[in-house]
């Protein structure tokens, strides 16, 4: 079985003292967190904020002390792939996220009620919930 690795982020910031998430829309209507494959010897950080940067046109800082992964497998090409996604939290203020346009239908900022009623995978409300939780606590 191919397998692929991904990296990305739970991208927020505060609005009115809430916290809004970046909640990409791929072409295909999946709601998520800007994510992608590493590229030659990238690491895992930096396959992240590249990946932010290019899907939202955002600079981040990442938050330390958060680090999460989902493990799915899909089908493509008619062979099933596992793909293995890690998963950091990551703070901005002060830009307006564009989606880009190649890979995105959109890009919103959604508080945590909403974003967990767009999702369609269980993956995505577990992570968003990983993300919050450590919020609160810090």
């Amino acid at each position: 079985m191919i397998t692929e690795k991904s990296c990305g982020a739970i991208v927020y910031t505060c609005e009115n003292s809430t916290i809004k998430y970046v909640i990409i829309r791929s072409k295909e209507g999946i709601y998520g967190f800007p994510k992608g494959h590493i590229e030659g010897i990238e690491s895992e950080l930096e396959t992240a904020l590249r990946e932010i940067s290019e899907e939202t046109g955002l600079t981040v800082r990442l938050i330390d002390g958060f680090r999460t992964e989902d493990t799915h497998s899909f089908m493509r090409n008619g062979e099933t792939r596992l793909k293995h996604i890690v998963y950091f939290l990551a703070e901005y203020s002060d830009q307006v996220p564009t989606a880009q346009e190649a890979e995105l239908s959109s890009v919103h900022l959604m508080d945590y009620e909403t974003a967990i009623s767009v999702f369609q995978f269980e993956s995505s409300k577990r992570l968003l919930t990983e993300a919050r939780n450590f919020l609160m606590r810090q």
